[in-house]
């Protein structure tokens, strides 16, 4: 290893690893420290979508099997994996760091750490607003407060000026032998070793090469080859990374520093907090009061003849829905189909929420659960983890409409995506194209009507990588009526884009929101409502 010889690690005394040289020290030997480890600035899941090649689950595994115990994760134009990634690492023993790889098309921007919560909001609403915009990523990162996020520059796209305490220089370890950087452009402590990491093997790289050529819809021999990541972005070990930049260690240092300065937190299983909007008339207490006075104003309506069952039965719930948090979701539903009303709208309300006697007090539902028997408990209890749900169905001519009241009347809403993946028939016509197949051929592939042991090399890599692609995610869309509204703004949790339907998506699906405490109101459409209207 040019510089310092051939390296291994040896046990120094307490935590200390040594780099030695054989048997004998240097005599300017540098001493890392395990925290040191911590090398991986820029790595991918298959969310960066079309681009990448692993799992959430893998990413780790991987990570861990290699010897990091601490990496950012910056998938392209994407927060997607996130809140998965950040919910997954203390199963592997390991600290996830969270940001964005921003990029003009395939060309990297800058990359953007988050620090803390308030830099992942800040990094998600500086996304937000170019997915929304359409506009192209701009060349820099203009930040509201310098100490929230870390912005780290590829070296051909490093900007010609003083560097900010928070702007670094990455360069790649494919990139330490060449001379296009210049000791005197920016000072040293702007550099860092900028370790990118997409695949694990060969196989790896060619899925990438192929899921590229799906994305540009070209053949696979004329994909361009700025449209394709460099080979070199595989895991490296810690002994490797140190062995490419035996030259500037420094760097590695400082690369180690930034990510154990990022630490983004969110509560998930038994430390979740409901991160829906907390309160609907701005007090605990007053939304409680006024929870009460309308299931005690809907008796008059639904009980005429009231009664002690009656009563009781509405007590018990109101307790346990105030113990449980969730007089707010009760209001805002109630909110909903008030308005509903005066447009003269139809609506539904379905599933176990018609078990639940406030519900039918409050006219969210129409299914008296006393006459028919039906337990609340079914529908919440103090020991269910998963949130109460309402659907509630309107003619898909008054939706739209519903859905524009929603968003206008409660100031953190969005729209909940899910995840389109990519299916084996659909990717078998995919690669079909890329390799450039005629029609019937992929037809008969597409179909099934294909010998197993064929002997065609191409037939073999369409049927092998299809395969190996199937269940990859493919781009985000939207979920059939998920709303949320939540207490913070969504870019706390996710970056948003914007659909044709004009409102803020969310880059995350429903197990993703419940994982992190934000439960769903189901706004759906229901064709049979509009025969009722006409």
């Amino acid at each position: 290893m040019r510089g310092w010889g051939k390296l291994e690690l040896d046990k120094g005394r307490g935590n200390k690893k040594i780099l030695r040289r054989g048997s004998r020290a240097c005599s300017n030997r540098f001493t890392i420290y395990k925290k040191y480890f911590q090398l991986l600035l820029n790595c991918h899941t298959y969310y960066s979508f079309k681009y990448g090649t692993l799992s959430p689950e893998v990413l780790l595994q991987t990570a861990v099997e290699q010897g990091h115990d601490r990496i950012a994760v910056t998938d392209i134009n994407n927060t997607s994996a996130a809140l998965q990634l950040l919910r997954l690492a203390p199963k592997y023993n390991i600290h996830v760091v969270v940001g964005v790889d921003f990029r003009r098309g395939s060309e990297q921007q800058f990359i953007a750490l988050a620090v803390n919560n308030s830099g992942f909001q800040e990094i998600n609403t500086f996304l937000s607003s170019y997915l929304h915009s359409g506009d192209p990523i701009p060349a820099e990162m203009a930040l509201a407060n310098e100490d929230d996020v870390v912005v780290v520059y590829p070296l051909r796209n490093a900007p010609r000026r003083k560097l900010k305490s928070n702007e670094y220089i990455g360069v790649a370890p494919h990139q330490m032998f060449r001379t296009t950087w210049k000791q005197g452009q920016w000072e040293e402590s702007r550099y860092v070793a900028l370790i990118t990491v997409t695949f694990r093997h060969k196989r790896d790289f060619n899925a990438h090469r192929l899921l590229r050529s799906i994305d540009r819809n070209t053949l696979l021999s004329k994909l361009p080859q700025k449209e394709v990541g460099e080979m070199s972005e595989r895991f490296r070990t810690p002994v490797e990374l140190v062995d490419a930049y035996a030259e500037r260690p420094a760097w590695l240092i400082r690369s180690s520093n930034i990510l154990e300065r990022c630490n983004v937190y969110f509560g998930f299983g038994e430390d979740q907090e409901s991160q829906n909007q907390s309160t609907y008339t701005g007090s605990e207490e007053e939304d409680f009061a006024l929870l009460t006075r309308l299931c005690k104003e809907g008796l008059a309506y639904r009980y005429p003849n009231g009664g002690e069952s009656v009563e009781e039965r509405l007590r018990k719930e109101l307790g346990i829905i105030r113990e449980k948090g969730f007089v707010s979701y009760f209001l805002i539903n109630w909110d909903i189909v008030c308005h509903a009303r005066s447009k003269g709208y139809f609506y539904v309300g379905r599933g176990s929420g018609a078990n639940s006697v406030v519900a039918y007090l409050l006219r969210i539902t129409d299914v008296d659960p006393m006459e028919l028997d039906l337990y609340f408990e079914r529908f919440i209890n103090l020991y269910r983890v998963n949130p109460p749900d309402f659907d509630i169905d309107f003619s898909w001519k008054d939706r739209e409409d519903m859905t524009n009241y929603i968003f206008r009347r409660f100031p953190n809403t969005s729209l909940l995506a899910t995840y389109n993946t990519f299916q084996f028939r659909a990717v078998v016509r995919e690669l079909g194209k890329v390799f450039g197949l005629p029609k019937h051929e992929i037809d008969g592939l597409a179909s099934g009507r294909f010998q197993s042991k064929t002997s065609d090399p191409v037939v073999q890599a369409v049927l092998k990588y299809s395969q190996y692609i199937q269940d990859f995610p493919s781009h985000l869309s939207i979920h059939a009526g998920g709303i949320l509204i939540t207490d913070k703004p969504v870019q706390a949790y996710s970056a948003t884009f914007m659909p044709p339907k004009g409102f803020p998506t969310t880059q995350f699906d429903m197990v993703v929101a419940e994982d992190i405490g934000i439960y769903k109101f189901d706004i759906l459409s229901q064709r049979g409502l509009s025969k009722i209207q006409d």
